[in-house]
């Protein structure tokens, strides 16, 4: 479900369309200067009936997180 003006929504997202997603945030992340070493697919969300298919932004160290933030930073200014 996605979060749309306080309401939860059924995203309706399969497991091929996470992959592009989390395909889409890498090369993003990549043109920003900034790469996630453990960018995926959360494995135990994608179990189930019904799974909820969520995109692991993973761990990184600080010279990382620094460059995102500096990334994000950009982006708000424009």
């Amino acid at each position: 479900m996605a979060a749309t003006g306080g309401k939860r929504q059924p995203t309706g997202e399969s497991l091929g369309d996470a992959e592009r997603v989390r395909a889409e945030l890498g090369d993003a992340l990549r043109a920003a200067g900034v790469k996630l070493p453990s960018l995926s697919l959360d494995a135990a969300s994608c179990a189930g009936t019904a799974p909820r298919v969520l995109i692991d932004l993973g761990r990184c160290n600080t010279a990382t997180a620094r460059a995102l933030a500096a990334a994000l930073r950009r982006e708000t200014v424009r």
